[in-house]
C-alpha cells in the first residue's frame, strides 16, 4: 500500500536532484524500498560535497557526517535536514513534515529510533551511526519470523559496542542475520583483545586463540558469558534425543550468568553438534557456535573426495580413524576430473571396513544449473548410475549445490531442481532417498520445503551467505569442515574431512542386497500376523492393529473411541516372547515412522467405514483428526503473537524441522494408515497390504491418494471435511475428546473451534489443505505444470 509522506520523499528528492551528475532517480511509488534509501544517500553525498556518488553509505560518506557531529539541531542546510526526515518516513517514523526544520517531530523521530536501536537518545543531534543506519532497509522493530529474545540481544550489542570505530550498528528486527553474526564477532574480538584495526568480523586466528583462553562452565559470569549466550540463542533451538528416543529441543536465553539452563542448552547443542557433550564451553563449543565449519581440526569420521579410494588408501583412511566416504556416482558430460567410483573401488572400500555415501554433481555451480527439468534428469541419471553400482534399495544420493545460492535462488530454482529429483525418483519406483549438499540455509530450506531426509553440509565453506547467520538443520547427517592433502606414504591427495551425526544416514557398508528398509518391519508383522491366526480368535488385521497400538492407545479414552484391543492376544503374544517394535523407516522419503501411531489411525478406519460427503466420525479422530484438533490447540495457545491460522500452519504444520503435535510424520502415518486401512477393507492381509505400500510402491503417491479418497481431492473438500470434524459434531465421545485434546496442547480453557469466528478457523482449516496440497505437489504434481510450460522432462535429451 502506497504511503503518502514516503511518496511526498521520493518526489522531492527527484525534483531537487534529477540531474545532477551521479544522482539516480526512484520510483515515485508511495512504497519504500533500497532504491529511495539509494537515491536518498546519494542526495547526501551530494550535500556534503562528495565528487564520487555511490548507493553505498561507506567510509567517506560516514567521516564527513562525523565531521559535521551528526545531523544537528541546529543544521543551518535545509536539504540535509529534509533528506534526513524523508528516511524517517521511509523507516516509519513520523518526523512532522519533510519541511528542512528540525522540529518537534523529528526529534522524536530520531529519539524513537535511537531507542528502538537499543542506544542512549541524544536530542540534540543524529549521530554519525545513527544516520548511517536511517538510510538502510534495516528495521528496528521485531518483523514477521523474529522475536523479542533475538532483539533484545542486538539492541544489547548496539548499546555495549556502538562507540568502537569498527562497529557499526545492526537491525534490531528480531532476526538473525549475517550482519548480526559478524556484529558479534566483532564483540568477541573486542573483548579477546584483539584490536579495533583486526576486529574484523572475521574467524581468523587471533580470534581463535583468543577464544581458547576463555572456556567457561556453570557457575562462570560476566560479559563473556553474555556473549556465549547470544551465539546460543542466535542458533535457535538445540535438538536432542530424549531416553525415549523422541526428539525433544532446548532453548537458550540471553544471559550473563552460565546458570543449569545456559548448561543444558550447551549440552544438547553439543550433542546435536555431534561435539563432547559435556555442558562447559570449550573452544570447539565456541566454534561450532560461531562459524558453520566450528573448529576445523577436530575429530570426524567421515570425509568425501573425488579421488578413486584404492585398497592402499581405503586402508590408510581406516587408520586414521574415518569409517566412511563420500564418493561421485558419475561426472558430467565433458568433466575432466575423473570423478566417478571405479569398478571394484566400492569392494575395496568394504572390505577396508570402511562405508560409502554416493554424491551426484552435474555442475551445480550456477543458477543457471537448477531447475525442474534439470532436477528431474539428474534424478533419472542419478537413479541409472545407483543401480549400476548396485547401491540397495533406500539409499541417500546427496545432490549437489555447490555454490552460494541465495534465499531467492533456492525458492527460484533450488527448490523446483529438488522437486524434479524427487519426481524423477519415484518414476523409477522410489529405489532411494534424495539428499541435498549446500549451505546450511539451502540444506534447512531443501530438507524443509522439498521434503528431502537427510543434509550434507558444506560448512567449510563458512563466507557463504547462506552459513552466516542460519544453523545447523535438523536434517544434517554429515558437514563438510576442512579440506586438505591426505598422505599416504608418498600417495598424497585431496580429501575433505566430515563429521558425520551419530543417528543419521551413514552410508552403506554393501551393495547388491535385495532388501528394502522395511524389510525387517514385515517380517515382524508378518510374525503377528501368524501368531493372530494361531490364537485363533477375532480377525487376524485387527489383532496386529491392536497389539502394535495397545500400548500407547489403548486407555480409557482410546478405547471409547476406538474400542478395546484383545488383551487375551496381548498376552498371547508376550507369551511367545515377541516384544513391541515402535519405529521403523519408510522405504521412499527414508523418514522414521511411529508404528504406535500409524496402527491406531489404521485401527480407526478399519474398524469404523467412512462417512459419506464431507461427515466425519471416530474413525477420522484416531487420525488427521485428533492430530488436527490437538494443532488447533497449539495454534490458540500461540495466537496473540500468530493471529493468522493459516499463515501458522504454513509455518508449522507437517514441517520435518519443526517440533509440534502435527509433524510431518505424523502426516505420513495419518495418510499411510488410511491407505492400508482401506487395501485390508478390500480385501488384502495386513501383511500383503503393508508390503504393498512399502515396497511395492504404494507409498509413492500417498498424498495424492489421500488427498483425492479422504478430502475430494480439493482444498475445498478439505475445509469442509475438516470444518465438519472440528465444529459440527453431534457424536459426545468426539465433543469431549475435541475438548480434551485443544486443551491438552493449548490450555484450559482454550475456545472450542465451533466457538470461533468462521473467518478465522476457515483460514486455520485453509492453512491445513495448503499444507495437504504441498505434499501432494511435492510428490510430482509440479510435474504437470512443468510439462504444460516446457513439455515432458523425461523426453528432454541427456
Amino acid at each position: 500500500m502506497a504511503d503518502a509522506m514516503v511518496l511526498k520523499a521520493q518526489k522531492w528528492v527527484n525534483s531537487t536532484y534529477k540531474g545532477r551528475s551521479g544522482y539516480n532517480a526512484c520510483p515515485e511509488n508511495g512504497r519504500t524500498g533500497w532504491s529511495t534509501m539509494f537515491s536518498l544517500t546519494r542526495a547526501l553525498q551530494i550535500e556534503l560535497g562528495l565528487d564520487t556518488l555511490s548507493d553505498s553509505f561507506g567510509p567517506n560518506t560516514l567521516g564527513l557526517v562525523m565531521k559535521r557531529g551528526g545531523i544537528k539541531t541546529s543544521e543551518s542546510n535545509k536539504n540535509i535536514i529534509k533528506i534526513v526526515q524523508s528516511a524517517f518516513f521511509c523507516k516509519g517514523y513520523h518526523a512532522g513534515d519533510i519541511d528542512g526544520a528540525f522540529s518537534i517531530p523529528t526529534q522524536q523521530a530520531s529519539g524513537k529510533m535511537q531507542a528502538d536501536m537499543g542506544l542512549p537518545v541524544q536530542t540534540s543531534a543524529v549521530p554519525p551511526k545513527v544516520v548511517k543506519g536511517l538510510l538502510t532497509m534495516d528495521a528496528y522493530i521485531v518483523v514477521p519470523g523474529g522475536t523479542e529474545k533475538v532483539r533484545g540481544i542486538q539492541q544489547w550489542l548496539n548499546k555495549k559496542y556502538w562507540g568502537n570505530g569498527t562497529y557499526y550498528l545492526v537491525p534490531c528486527d528480531g532476526i538473525f542475520s549475517r550482519d548480526v553474526q559478524k556484529a558479534l564477532m566483532k564483540a568477541i574480538q573486542y573483548e579477546i583483545g584483539v584490536g579495533e584495526a583486526n576486529a574484523t568480523g572475521n574467524f581468523g586466528p587471533a580470534t581463535q586463540a583468543g577464544l581458547k583462553q576463555h572456556p567457561l562452565m556453570q557457575g562462570d559470569s560476566g560479559v563473556f558469558v553474555q556473549l556465549l549466550s547470544a551465539a546460543a540463542v542466535f542458533n535457535g533451538p538445540a535438538w536432542y534425543t530424549t531416553t525415549s528416543g523422541e526428539d525433544a529441543k532446548r532453548e537458550a536465553s540471553f544471559t550473563s550468568s552460565y546458570n543449569a539452563g545456559l548448561a543444558s542448552y550447551i549440552r544438547a547443542f553439543q550433542e546435536f553438534s555431534a561435539l563432547l557433550k559435556t555442558g562447559n564451553a570449550d573452544y570447539q563449543t565456541w566454534a561450532q557456535l560461531l562459524v558453520s565449519m566450528g573448529d576445523p581440526d577436530r575429530g570426524a569420521t567421515a570425509c568425501d573426495t573425488r579421488f578413486t579410494i584404492t585398497k592402499s588408501r581405503a586402508a590408510a583412511l581406516k587408520k586414521a580413524g574415518y569409517e566412511c566416504v563420500g564418493r561421485y556416482l558419475d561426472e558430467e558430460p565433458g568433466g575432466t576430473l575423473d570423478k566417478p567410483i571405479k569398478p571394484g573401488e566400492l569392494k575395496d572400500i568394504f572390505a577396508a571396513g570402511l562405508r560409502c555415501f554416493p554424491i551426484f554433481q552435474y555442475g551445480a555451480r550456477k543458477l543457471g544449473d537448477f531447475s525442474y527439468g534439470s532436477g528431474y534428469q539428474h534424478g533419472l541419471k542419478a537413479h541409472e548410475r545407483a543401480k549400476h553400482y548396485g547401491f540397495n534399495r533406500g539409499t541417500t544420493i546427496y545432490f549437489a549445490v555447490d555454490y552460494d545460492a541465495t534465499d531467492e535462488e533456492i525458492t527460484s530454482n533450488i527448490l523446483p531442481y529438488f522437486y524434479g529429483v524427487r519426481s524423477a525418483l519415484a518414476s523409477q519406483g522410489g529405489h532411494y532417498v534424495p539428499g541435498v549438499y549446500g549451505s546450511r540455509n539451502v540444506c534447512g530450506r531443501v530438507t524443509s520445503e522439498a521434503y528431502v531426509r537427510w543434509a550434507f553440509v558444506s560448512g567449510m565453506s563458512w563466507g557463504f551467505s547462506g552459513n552466516l547467520g542460519f544453523p545447523l538443520p535438523k536434517a544434517w547427517a554429515f558437514n563438510q569442515i576442512k579440506e586438505f592433502r591426505f598422505e599416504n606414504g608418498s600417495d598424497v591427495f585431496d580429501l575433505d574431512r566430515v563429521v558425520h551425526r551419530e543417528d543419521a544416514d551413514f552410508g552403506v557398508d554393501s551393495v547388491n542386497d535385495r532388501g528394502t528398509p522395511t524389510d525387517g518391519f514385515i517380517s515382524y508383522i508378518e510374525n503377528l500376523y501368524g501368531l493372530a491366526k494361531a490364537y485363533g480368535k477375532g480377525d487376524p488385521n485387527l489383532l496386529v492393529m491392536d497389539f502394535i497400538r495397545h500400548k500407547k492407545y489403548n486407555d480409557t479414552t482410546w478405547r471409547t473411541l476406538l474400542g478395546a484391543a484383545d488383551q487375551g492376544f496381548i498376552d498371547y503374544v508376550r507369551s511367545k516372547k515377541v516384544e513391541l517394535r515402535g519405529l521403523f523407516i519408510d522405504s521412499f522419503t527414508g523418514t522414521e515412522l511411529g508404528a504406535e501411531h500409524l496402527f491406531a489411525t489404521m485401527c480407526g478406519h478399519y474398524r469404523i467405514a467412512q462417512p459419506g460427503g464431507n461427515l466425519t466420525n471416530r474413525g477420522d479422530v484416531g487420525g488427521w483428526g485428533g492430530d488436527l484438533m490437538t494443532f488447533y490447540g497449539e495454534w490458540r495457545r500461540d495466537s496473540d503473537k500468530h493471529p493468522d491460522g493459516r499463515a501458522y500452519c504454513k509455518a508449522r504444520l507437517a514441517k520435518p524441522d519443526v517440533l509440534t503435535s502435527f509433524g510431518y510424520s505424523d502426516l505420513i502415518e495419518d495418510a499411510d494408515g488410511y491407505l492400508i486401512a482401506k487395501a485390508v477393507k478390500d480385501g488384502k492381509n495386513i501383511v500383503d497390504a503393508f508390503r504393498g505400500h512399502y515396497v511395492n510402491g504404494g507409498n509413492l503417491t500417498r498424498f495424492k491418494r489421500y488427498y483425492s479418497e479422504r478430502f475430494h481431492g480439493s482444498n475445498k473438500g478439505v475445509v469442509d471435511v475438516a470444518y465438519n470434524m472440528l465444529a459440527q459434531q453431534d457424536d459426545s465421545v468426539i465433543i469431549a475428546g475435541i475438548t480434551y485434546l485443544i486443551n491438552s496442547t493449548g490450555g484450559f480453557p482454550t475456545i472450542a473451534p465451533g466457538a470461533l469466528a468462521y473467518s478465522k478457523l476457515e483460514a486455520f482449516l485453509l492453512g491445513f489443505a495448503d499444507r495437504l496440497q504441498a505434499h501432494v505437489g511435492a510428490e510430482g504434481g509440479r510435474r504437470a505444470a512443468y510439462t504444460m510450460r516446457h513439455g515432458d522432462p523425461r523426453k528432454v535429451a541427456k
